[in-house]
């Protein structure tokens, strides 16, 4: 059976045999978080990293993604924007049964989205399995992630994505100009000032990137070139009840500038102090920032008719210390994401580009910014 067709049939049997049963367990687990967060591992002190064995998973936390987004151009110049992110949320610490494939211990929802700018058009895709007999899962030695048909493998200097869904198709292999970057403090990145409310955090932030992608638009994959961000993060206890959910920026500069920020919104409408950022020079250093640092300033929104959530969708960026001053906006007002088959969670994740300056002289930028929490609760998921 070819490859494609036999992912297609494993992928229409799990939704329409399995799905509800993952969601239910999902709703069930996520309903009581404090039965099973005493079970797992916190994100507590600095800890010592392990390459490549930290790119794989860390089964002992509850919590965990591999995100991958890119920006991306054809031979005729149109753009393009992906997104392809793998989670695993642990559902126990230990299987009922270890010796039966199927006894559940997590579950993996997995998103793929591809912005087709000429085309004004956003595709989404997302599934849900457990391990089973290899159905989904993540190696603990090294980055080999994969959900049904989709996948993340790094072998020596690239890492190789794939994933396909009807007629969206992305096939790209990566590879780091600059090295990694623990985010935060070496790595701890703080989510809040409770004990344990942190995650494990680092970034491969500038990723050239080339392969082929196929829209809905486009019969045929078409080869592009760009470049793309991979964070992974692992956690077990990372938000609270009053955090109603945050907006991350991922952003190159065209000087050689890469800046992360994020910000955590409260239920009050203040910003969480432990919010930071890293800017990392076109070299490869990294400089943490602090919430202090940072300026940020709204300018528009947008509404979405689907969810009837009103986003953020034009920025002013500041960072007064290191001369930068961007102004930014989505490539596509409509990137949002309604994860009913999966998360549950709907939320804004989308190309963007902007222009500004940077150490006092004139930049474009591109990257991607992800919003949640302005459409319903996380539901407890992260």
């Amino acid at each position: 059976m070819p490859r494609q067709a036999g992912n297609a049939k494993i992928m229409s049997r799990i939704k329409t045999a399995g799905i509800v049963a993952f969601i239910i367990a999902l709703v069930m687990f996520v309903s009581l978080p404090a039965l099973a967060a005493d079970e797992w591992r916190q994100a507590i002190g600095q800890r010592t990293w392990s390459f490549p064995r930290d790119h794989g998973a860390h089964p002992e936390f509850r919590t965990e993604w591999w995100y991958f987004t890119g920006n991306l151009r054809d031979e005729a110049g149109h753009r393009y924007g992906y997104q392809l992110t793998f989670f695993r949320q642990g559902v126990r610490i230990k299987p009922s049964n270890p010796g039966n494939p199927w006894s559940l211990r997590d579950l993996y929802p997995a998103h793929f989205t591809v912005t087709d700018v000429r085309n004004g058009t956003f595709h989404v895709a997302e599934q849900i399995t457990r391990s089973g007999p290899g159905l989904s899962g993540a190696a603990t030695d090294a980055l080999n992630v994969w959900n049904l048909g989709w996948s993340a493998r790094m072998k020596g200097d690239h890492i190789s994505i794939r994933a396909q869904h009807g007629e969206m198709e992305l096939a790209l292999v990566l590879k780091p100009r600059k090295p990694l970057i623990l985010q935060g403090e070496r790595g701890l990145s703080r989510k809040g000032p409770g004990k344990g409310q942190a995650s494990y955090y680092y970034s491969f932030t500038d990723l050239a990137s080339s392969g082929t992608i196929r829209t809905p638009a486009r019969g045929t994959p078409v080869e592009v070139q760009g470049i793309s961000w991979f964070d992974q993060e692992f956690s077990s206890n990372a938000l609270t009840k009053d955090q109603a959910g945050w907006d991350w920026f991922s952003i190159h500069l065209s000087d050689g500038r890469d800046l992360m920020l994020y910000f955590l919104r409260k239920n009050d409408g203040t910003v969480e102090t432990e919010s930071s950022g890293t800017l990392v020079e076109p070299d490869g250093r990294a400089r943490h920032l602090e919430l202090g640092e940072i300026r940020m300033e709204v300018l528009g929104t947008w509404k979405s008719p689907r969810s009837g959530g009103a986003y953020p969708n034009r920025w002013r960026i500041r960072i007064p210390a290191a001369g930068v001053d961007l102004q930014l906006a989505p490539l596509l007002a409509a990137q949002e994401l309604i994860t009913a088959g999966s998360t549950g969670v709907t939320y804004w994740e989308g190309a963007v580009e902007g222009r500004g300056s940077s150490s006092g002289k004139p930049v474009i930028c591109e990257g991607y910014v992800e919003m949640t929490g302005y459409a319903g609760s996380l539901g407890g998921l992260f």
